[in-house]
C-alpha cells in the first residue's frame, strides 16, 4: 500500500506485506506502548479488520484482529489487556472515518487464504532480547537463551531466599504464565517441564507466586510493571522456537529437568545474603539445619 495513517497514540505505516505500527510516547499514551515502541505485523498474521465507533465521542477505531497463536505478545497476555492498551487498535478522529474505511477495505483484500485458521507458529516477532525489569521481589533478565531471577532481600520471601537466585534455559520450559500487574496477584511465572519430560499440571494446586522460585511478583502499590508483558512474550517465543529441537532428542535421552540452576554471585553479594539468612534464622523462619545448609551452599560459591 505504501501509505501512512496517523491516529491517536499510534501511526500505521502500510507496506506491501505488512503494517508497521509506531507508538507515541505522550503523557496520555498507554505505558505499554512506550515499552513496545513499534511492531511490524505481517498481513498473513491477521484474521480480520474491523471499523467501529470509538469509545469516546468523535472517534472511530480501526482494529486489526490477529490470528489465534500468531502473536506471542497476545498469547502471553491471554486476554488480560484493557481495550486502551490493545496494540492492534488505531483510534482516529471521526473526520477520518472515510479514510479509515478505505484502509480497512484494503487490508481485508490482502488477508491470506488461511486467515480464519489458527496460526501454526508465531508470525509476529516478539520484543528482542536482552530484556529485563524489576518486579517487587526480584529482578528478571533474559538474554535470548537464559532467564535469571535475582532476588531483592527487601521483598523476596524466605522460600525464595532458601532456593537462591534462579536460572532457567528456554529448553527447560514448557510455557510462561503472566498475570497483569493491574490486578490482584500480578506475577510472571515460568513453567518448567517436569522431571520426566512431561508438562506440569494435573489436580495439584500451583504454589503461590510469592513462594515459587520460578516466579517474580508485582506487589500491590509497587506500580505497574509494563516491561513484564514484552518480557513474557519474548520468553514464550523462544520457548516455542525451541520445541522442534526438543522433539528431535533421541528416545531415552535425559530430558531437561525442572530444577533451576543457581547463579554464581560475587563475595559482597554472598555476604549480604548470608546476613539475610541470619536474620531469617533469628526470626524463626529458618531452622538451624536449614540455616547451616544454606550458608554452606553460599560459601561454596566463593
Amino acid at each position: 500500500m505504501g501509505d501512512v495513517l496517523a491516529g491517536i497514540h499510534s501511526t500505521w505505516e502500510f507496506d506491501t506485506d505488512s503494517v508497521l505500527i509506531r507508538f507515541e510516547r505522550g503523557i496520555r499514551t498507554p505505558k505499554l506502548f512506550h515499552v513496545l515502541a513499534e511492531r511490524r505485523i505481517p498481513y498473513e498474521a491477521l484474521s480480520a479488520v474491523e471499523l467501529a465507533p470509538g469509545g469516546k465521542r468523535g472517534t472511530v477505531v480501526l482494529r486489526a484482529v490477529p490470528r489465534e497463536g500468531a502473536d506471542p505478545l497476545l498469547e502471553a497476555a491471554a486476554g488480560q489487556l484493557k481495550e486502551g492498551s490493545d496494540p492492534y487498535r488505531l483510534v482516529l478522529p471521526v473526520e477520518r472515518q472515510l479514510l479509515a474505511d478505505y484502509y480497512a477495505t484494503e487490508l481485508c483484500s490482502v488477508l491470506g487464504p488461511e486467515a480464519d485458521e489458527p496460526a501454526e507458529r508465531h508470525m509476529v516477532a516478539a520484543p528482542p532480547a536482552p530484556l529485563s525489569f524489576k518486579a517487587y521481589d526480584g529482578k528478571a533478565s533474559f538474554d535470548g537463551q537464559t532467564i535469571t531471577f535475582r532476588w531483592f532481600w527487601t521483598g523476596a520471601s524466605s522460600a525464595k531466599w532458601r532456593a537462591g537466585d534462579q536460572s532457567f534455559t528456554v529448553d527447560e520450559l514448557e510455557g510462561v504464565e503472566w498475570r497483569s500487574p493491574e490486578g490482584l496477584n500480578g506475577h510472571l511465572r515460568l513453567r518448567p517441564h517436569s522431571s520426566d519430560g512431561s508438562s506440569p499440571g494435573g489436580d495439584t494446586p500451583p504454589i503461590n507466586a510469592d513462594q515459587d522460585p520460578a516466579s517474580v511478583v508485582f506487589g500491590l502499590g509497587y506500580g505497574l510493571v509494563y516491561e513484564s508483558l514484552p518480557f513474557a512474550a519474548s520468553v514464550l517465543a523462544a520457548v516455542r522456537a525451541a520445541e522442534p529441537v526438543m522433539a528431535l532428542e533421541p528416545a531415552g535421552s535425559t530430558p531437561h529437568g525442572s530444577l533451576p540452576r543457581q547463579l554464581r554471585a560475587d563475595p559482597a553479594d554472598i555476604a549480604d545474603r548470608i546476613r539475610h539468612l541470619g536474620e531469617l534464622h533469628e526470626s524463626g523462619l529458618l531452622t538451624d539445619e536449614e540455616f547451616t545448609q544454606k550458608k554452606a551452599e553460599l560459601l561454596a560459591e566463593l
